[in-house]
């Protein structure tokens, strides 16, 4: 990969493996990829009470994903009782590494802390029902075309299945530079990778994606390559 003289965090597992890499500790602003947390928190406060979600939630909650509409993640937040609400989901969800802030959108997490909690929404030993996987998975799933960047990249011709989740902003303690988050699933033949990948100080968001692709594409390369020959006769 080229220089880079922002900051970069990675972290990838595959789910029907042993790879797994995580390369950075520091915490980076969410932005809009805080909504998938935010939904989780929201199935978890229903799940005690059995209560499935009403429609006009339903409709939020997808919204809030598909086309990162912010108003929608405002009426959710405040649903889940705001920085409160996520922090104690977060205990739920077994993560460690990420600070509710007052706005959502700047609440600060790990690579390592995302892969948790992709980790959380995609095992049957989580705290989430199977209806309540498969609904995050499927609105991740459905996210709009201009929206299927980032780590999306990294898939091989033939994968069975991408589910993504894009989250992008200045940041004004940075000069007004971007900051560029994105985290998903690629389901392949041989792997089901579970990826997330955190960047800041980019001066485009354009320029902020193609390090985020580039960061993603190279680390699924590299964990295929080192896993090519497992099962071999």
């Amino acid at each position: 990969m080229q220089r880079y003289d922002g900051h970069l965090a990675v972290a990838a597992l595959d789910r029907q493996g042993t790879a797994a890499v995580t390369v950075g500790a520091r915490r980076f602003e969410t932005a809009s990829i805080v909504k998938v947390d935010i939904l989780a928190a929201l199935l978890l406060r229903q799940s005690p009470q059995g209560r499935a979600l009403s429609g006009d939630t339903r409709r939020l909650a997808e919204s809030m994903i598909v086309s990162s509409d912010n108003d929608a993640a405002v009426a959710l937040w405040q649903r889940i009782g705001s920085a409160r609400g996520l922090a104690a989901a977060n205990r739920a969800l077994g993560l460690r590494e990420t600070r509710p802030n007052t706005h959502w959108g700047t609440t600060t997490t790990t690579a390592a802390d995302q892969l948790r909690l992709l980790t959380a929404l995609t095992s049957p030993t989580g705290p989430l029902t199977p209806q309540d996987r498969t609904f995050v998975m499927g609105l991740m799933k459905k996210v709009i075309p201009e929206q299927r960047w980032g780590v999306t990249a990294a898939r091989e011709p033939g994968s069975r299945s991408e589910y993504v989740k894009n989250g992008w902003d200045t940041a004004d303690v940075d000069g007004g530079r971007w900051l560029v988050n994105s985290i998903g699933r690629i389901v392949e033949a041989r792997h089901d990778w579970l990826i997330a990948v955190l960047s800041d100080h980019h001066v485009s968001q354009k320029e902020g994606i193609r390090v985020v692709e580039k960061a993603a594409t190279y680390v699924l390369k590299e964990l295929r390559a080192a896993t090519a020959g497992d099962g071999a006769s």
